[in-house]
């Protein structure tokens, strides 16, 4: 019998975080752990159309629409549920089990399966060493999770371990080499802007408390920690078929649509939750729809694929 989960440890302390600086893994479940409470809110994610559209786009992107539905899912680093619950609502998967280092998002991701009505059991889990039996699942997807695993060849082989032969993987949201480049700083110079002009008196109310503002800063201090990779999608698909995957590939997405998120999700994590109401959020979704529209049908024709900042690679198992 497996031992229980262990409890999620939402505050971390600074002496902890100060430890976490030298155990990636550690960083990934403090900093995973604090931002459960709060993932879905500042990620914008939500379990109706708009996400089930978006995920279902996602893995249709990267996979096509054949073999629908899969019998039984996997989800990597599985955060609150976001990649698989919405895959399964759009009919790609029947059955799922989410994983995840954090208690905290494996907690989070069963609470919202349940509020679903989804058929799906989870467990704290290293992607290094997943514990599920030899040719378990139909399909394994993770949505920005590769990026955060010290060996990803390693990774990869478990994957083919437990799938099933013909079995698929999908994972999307990877940062690449250059998109990675140009999102960090136009994040941190978006942040910086917002964090200092709010210390104006008449724009006091658009700041968030000073002990918000610190655990966020301490929280980017483990990001730093447990963002590990960036990719290069050529190297990627090498990773991928060193690993076994059979038809490896990967596909790019997102140019002007990142050059705008960033700043877009930076500014919002930074004034008070609600501040900005609903006319603000269609402005941003409307907007990231249109750059996204001419990244995938005008800018994909002349740009490079490594230029783009989400990667999606996926293949099958012999």
């Amino acid at each position: 019998m497996s031992a229980p989960d262990p409890a999620p440890n939402p505050h971390a302390t600074p002496e902890q975080v100060a430890a976490a600086r030298h155990d990636r893994k550690l960083a990934n479940v403090l900093y995973h752990d604090w931002e459960a409470g709060t993932y879905d809110e500042k990620w914008s994610i939500s379990y109706d159309e708009r996400c089930i559209t978006y995920a279902a786009d996602r893995f249709r992107h990267a996979a096509g629409d054949s073999g629908w539905p899969y019998e039984r899912a996997l989800e990597l680093g599985s955060g609150t549920g976001f990649f698989l619950l919405n895959l399964m609502q759009a009919g790609v998967a029947a059955r799922g089990s989410v994983t995840d280092l954090s208690p905290g998002m494996v907690q989070a991701a069963l609470r919202n399966a349940e509020h679903l009505g989804l058929d799906v059991d989870g467990r704290v889990a290293d992607a290094e060493r997943i514990p599920y039996d030899d040719e378990t699942f139909d399909l394994v997807v993770g949505h920005a999770v590769l990026h955060h695993i010290p060996d990803v060849e390693l990774a990869l082989r478990e994957v083919l371990r437990v799938l099933k032969p013909g079995g698929r993987f999908v994972f999307a949201g990877e940062p690449t080499r250059v998109g990675d480049w140009y999102a960090r700083r136009l994040g941190a110079l978006t942040w910086k802007a917002v964090t200092t002009v709010t210390r104006l008196p008449p724009l006091q109310g658009w700041r968030r408390p000073q002990e918000e503002l610190d655990e966020s800063s301490r929280a980017a201090a483990l990001e730093a920690v447990v963002d590990i990779h960036v990719f290069d999608p050529a190297a990627l698909e090498a990773t991928a078929r060193r690993a076994g995957a059979r038809d490896a590939r990967v596909v790019t997405e997102e140019l002007t649509a990142a050059m705008l998120g960033w700043p877009v999700r930076t500014f919002e994590a930074a004034v008070p939750p609600g501040k900005l109401g609903w006319g603000w959020a269609m402005f941003a979704y409307r907007s990231w729809l249109g750059l996204s529209w001419l990244d995938a049908n005008v800018l994909s024709r002349v740009v490079p694929r490594a230029w783009y900042y989400n990667a999606l690679v996926t293949g099958t198992k012999a």
